[in-house]
């Protein structure tokens, strides 16, 4: 992509609006563009970020084996009414009424659209366990969305809905997801540690929330410091070892952690004082199991081996790509600019031409470009004509991990410069060196 001909609207000064670190360089960056109060238009930048979040949390939902769909996002009141959520959701629920004049809403979340879609198909528990998911845009009239879209009205979440005969079988589910979330947070950059979270009027034990720790997080977490060096699950994780998967649960769930509404300052004080570890979080996952909270208001039953019918059981596993990125910025970033984890970076070099318009610059990075595009390498190629402090700027500010700098001095010796975003550490290398470092 030449940044000559890229839409993206990048601002020298600080948003007044914006009150943490992420909104304002999100902001700056040119990815995003407030439309109103809690609303969002994703721009070019910032939407290859975001596709490249949902492409890791697809593929670690997938490797655990849940089942992508796509639901709408208007829904039938009906639905809603026959759970008992209807009227008791409250106003961050956007009501409204359609042409004959029926009650719709734009759906908050999907359990009542999903335990109707399964109640219609499903009837017997060969058919389970089974694993929903989508990515989709949703709609909470927040009475005060602020950070962006850290906390948005609408906004993007990936929400999966598991199905089961019993009580054991919807816990292995749970611990599917519980290691899914794990690989997925640690894919994104992110080491994010489970904490027990409420229940509610549902009761019961599991509930966790994932959360990252950053100064400008939301809550106040208190955990053991030892989650932060605990290893991930490997790629090869068996997600059908019940055995496997709760060892797993049980590893990540041994040591002190919750969030400041679970905290328990008794336990918390038993813990060694040299290994507690208090800090502000920001919440990017949440898992749930609820049981039969909706298949027995909805009549979500299967036939069972013994020839009955049985209400399944059911749990919802809730990640938010929205809040993601902004959380990402949160975590990594400096005086400069966004520092992205490779992962998810918008482009994965930016080739630097400090003189558009001179011959050999051009022709050095017009080799380099094309080569490391036919290579499979996304590329952003900065032929303007501006600054070379502001290209500098530009290129920081925006947070590609590799900047390759063609100035007119190193290419009369077929040299150019490498610089690592994150580290800040320069190289100069021929021209041939470069290419093949990132083409191998």
């Amino acid at each position: 992509m030449r940044l000559s001909r890229y839409f993206m609207p990048i601002l020298k000064e600080n948003p007044k609006e914006a009150e943490i670190v992420s909104h304002r360089l999100m902001l700056r960056a040119g990815m995003i563009r407030q439309q109103s109060q809690g609303i969002y238009s994703w721009l070019p930048l910032g939407k290859r970020v975001l596709d490249k979040v949902n492409a890791i949390i697809r593929d670690e939902q997938n490797r655990a084996g849940a089942i992508e769909l796509s639901m709408p996002t208007l829904q039938s009141a009906e639905l809603w009414q026959e759970s008992g959520r209807y009227d008791a959701y409250g106003k961050e629920m956007l009501r409204i009424k359609d042409r004959q004049d029926r009650p719709m809403l734009y759906g908050p979340t999907n359990e009542e659209m999903v335990t109707d879609i399964f109640r219609s198909s499903v009837k017997s528990y060969k058919d389970l366990p089974l694993n929903l998911y989508h990515i989709q845009l949703k709609f909470r009239d927040e009475i005060r969305p602020r950070f962006g879209t850290m906390r948005s009205r609408e906004f993007m979440m990936k929400d999966a809905y598991s199905f089961d005969l019993t009580r054991e079988g919807a816990e292995h589910s749970y611990n599917k997801m519980f290691a899914a979330y794990l690989r997925t947070f640690d894919r994104l950059g992110l080491r994010a540690i489970p904490m027990r979270a409420d229940t509610g009027p549902i009761g019961g034990k599991l509930s966790h929330e994932f959360i990252i720790l950053a100064d400008t997080g939301e809550s106040e977490v208190f955990c053991h410091k030892d989650f932060v060096d605990f290893d991930i699950p490997g790629e090869h994780t068996d997600f059908d070892s019940v055995e496997g998967l709760q060892a797993i649960f049980d590893k990540w769930t041994s040591l002190y952690a919750a969030t400041s509404e679970m905290h328990d300052e008794a336990a918390f004080n038993a813990v060694p004082e040299g290994d507690r570890l208090s800090a502000r979080g920001i919440e990017v996952g949440h898992i749930f199991y609820f049981g039969t909270k909706y298949s027995e208001p909805m009549g979500a039953k299967v036939q069972g081996p013994d020839g009955k019918e049985h209400f399944v059981h059911m749990g919802s596993y809730g990640i938010g790509p929205t809040r993601l990125v902004p959380a990402i910025i949160e975590a990594s970033h400096d005086d400069n600019g966004i520092i992205w984890p490779a992962s998810v970076a918008p482009f994965d070099i930016v080739v630097i031409n400090m003189k558009a318009g001179d011959q050999a610059c051009d022709d050095t990075c017009e080799l380099i470009y094309a080569a490391l595009t036919r290579a499979g390498k996304d590329v952003l190629y900065d032929d303007t004509d501006d600054r070379a402090g502001t290209k500098f700027a530009t290129a920081d500010l925006i947070g590609v991990p590799v900047q390759i700098i063609a100035g007119p001095r190193a290419v009369a010796n077929g040299e150019v410069e490498v610089k690592d975003r994150k580290t800040g550490a320069r190289e100069t290398m021929t021209i041939e060196a470069a290419i093949n470092r990132f083409v191998a």
